[in-house]
């Protein structure tokens, strides 16, 4: 198989980042799920946790920044660390659009019951997570139970507004494949998605993103145990789509962990892969926009962002 840097150079491609635009930070890998396809490895026993420390240095170098546009919320379950909302209104302090990447059932959990509340109040955009509108799929992927509280969550954001076509707050969905093949054609499934949750469920959504499987930690594991891991990365690089990389997320994107250190993006920062620009710190950085025109960290699992129509935290990118 080709390497991924093999298959940037034989395209001609130069791609360096871009002005910071978007700041990702995964705050904790605490979560109240452990789901099949999570490249965090996040759950209920994880206690890597964001500390106030590192949520004001954050806050720091964010109101120093002229060009980073978006904080966006991860983890784990964001709502599950005890500095999520100051992060939150810190953020919209400085105008900043805010995303919640939220799992929907975590809206259930002891003490988050004025969440969804919280984020209307600061008109935090949701970017939920809803693998499929058949419960059976869901559930197989994320477990039992979750695909009722899933429903209940989204019907509780549409009576606050969330996802109404004259409402100015933004919800999208999710889309990760159940196993080791392409999303389909993100265009056709946000319809056919539309169409469901509305008939059955009368439950409306803005977009709905298409993501890619990384391989890589938990789904890894899937691929090794099923003997699937070869023949998914020939997929991955026989599908390279040099127009998709053009467009990947981390030529615009950073990513924070919950303990401080920088990455070149999420997936980079579960393989504890340094920074493009060397390895560095929240306390090393004078400002994210410093950052603008630095090499990047490429390696093969970057295929799942460049195969097909391409993958990134924000859908397709063709």
């Amino acid at each position: 198989m080709k390497t991924f840097m093999d298959s940037i150079t034989d395209s001609n491609l130069k791609l360096n980042r871009k002005p910071v635009e978007i700041l990702q930070i995964n705050i904790g890998r605490l979560c109240n799920l452990a789901c099949h396809h999570c490249h965090v490895e996040a759950g209920p026993k994880r206690t890597e946790n964001m500390d106030s420390a590192t949520v004001d240095k954050i806050i720091e170098l964010l109101a120093e920044s002229k060009t980073i546009q978006t904080v966006d919320l991860t983890g784990g379950a964001p709502e599950l660390n005890p500095h999520f909302r100051r992060l939150v209104t810190s953020a919209r302090e400085l105008k900043k659009t805010v995303i919640d990447r939220c799992n929907l059932t975590v809206l259930y959990e002891p003490g988050q019951e004025e969440t969804a509340f919280f984020l209307k109040e600061n008109n935090v955009h949701i970017v939920a997570s809803l693998p499929c509108y058949s419960k059976k799929n869901v559930e197989q992927q994320r477990g039992r139970g979750v695909f009722d509280k899933s429903i209940e969550a989204l019907k509780l954001f549409n009576k606050l507004g969330y996802g109404k076509f004259d409402s100015n707050l933004k919800m999208d969905l999710v889309y990760n494949p159940t196993g080791p093949f392409l999303p389909p054609a993100q265009e056709k499934l946000q319809h056919d998605y539309k169409i469901e949750l509305k008939e059955l469920f009368d439950i409306e959504f803005n977009e709905l993103f298409t993501i890619t499987n990384m391989p890589i930690k938990r789904f890894l594991n899937d691929l090794e145990r099923s003997g699937k891991w070869t023949e998914y990365m020939e997929l991955l690089a026989n599908s390279f789509n040099p127009t998709a990389a053009k467009g990947i997320m981390c030529r615009n994107l950073v990513s924070v962990s919950w303990n401080g250190d920088v990455f070149d993006c999420d997936f980079n920062q579960m393989l504890e892969l340094p920074l493009g620009a060397g390895r560095k710190t929240l306390w090393d950085l004078t400002s994210f926009d410093e950052l603008e025109n630095k090499p990047i960290t490429f390696a093969n699992h970057c295929y799942a962002c460049t195969a097909g129509a391409g993958s990134s935290c924000g859908g397709a990118l063709v």
